[in-house]
Parts: structure tokens; C-alpha cells; sequence
């Protein structure tokens, strides 16, 4: 199976040398997002920018030819742990039942970023 790198200009581009999402036979990674808009200004506050870093997820699965429903694991990465409860209010309306497995950290990120996100989604074969 060949690896395939896939970018959207319905997402922010990628700031590294890196794709912004990689699809191998039926799995996709996406790589993380944040709060930023695919123009590359900066959202505000945790629940505009939990909004946008799912928006921007969205993009970039799509670009592969994945949604979040295909996803079935999530890594939160921020930054304080008072926007737990916020991002979570924000994140529950953007995946069906069953959700998919998640992980949760408290990390640094670059300056005004409150929250980054990865995922993997796997298609139906």
C-alpha cells in the first residue's frame, strides 16, 4: 500500500514539514490542528477555537476521504485545565454515538493557542 499526503485550502497550511493528513490503505491520520483559520488569523477564546481545530479536522479528513464519523481516536492536547469543561461542551456536538476513544493532556503551545487536536479515522473497507 502506497502513502498518500493530502492538504486543503479549507485549512490552515501546514507551519513544518509535515502533511496535514496521511491516508495508507483505509487509515487516516490527521495531523494537529489549533484555532487558527485556513486564512491563518487566530480564533479566540477555548470554545471558538475547540470549534475551529474541528472545523479544521473536518477539512483535512475530508481531504483524505474521511469524516469524523470514521474517527476512532482523539488526542486533546491544552493548554490550561480550567478549558477542560468548555472544550468539552464544544467537542460533544461534533461526533455521533459512540464517540471515539480520547485522550486528554495539559501541555505548552505556542502563544495564544488554548487547544490542539489530532485524530485517526479508519474507512470502511
Amino acid at each position: 500500500m502506497s502513502r498518500q499526503g493530502f492538504t486543503t485550502a479549507a485549512a490552515p497550511k501546514p507551519v513544518g514539514p509535515y502533511s496535514e493528513s496521511v491516508r495508507i490503505g483505509n487509515t487516516v491520520a490527521a495531523a494537529g490542528q489549533a484555532g487558527v483559520r485556513p486564512d491563518g488569523s487566530r480564533t479566540e477564546g477555548i470554545e471558538d477555537q475547540t470549534r475551529q481545530t474541528l472545523e479544521n479536522l473536518a477539512a483535512t479528513l475530508g481531504a483524505a476521504g474521511a469524516t469524523l464519523d470514521d474517527v476512532i481516536q482523539v488526542r486533546v492536547f491544552l493548554t490550561e485545565p480550567e478549558n477542560f469543561a468548555p472544550m468539552n461542551e464544544v467537542y460533544a456536538g461534533f461526533f455521533s454515538d459512540p464517540p471515539p476513544a480520547r485522550t486528554t493532556v495539559y501541555v505548552g503551545l505556542p502563544a495564544g493557542i488554548l487547544v490542539e487536536i489530532d485524530v485517526l479515522a479508519i474507512l470502511e473497507a
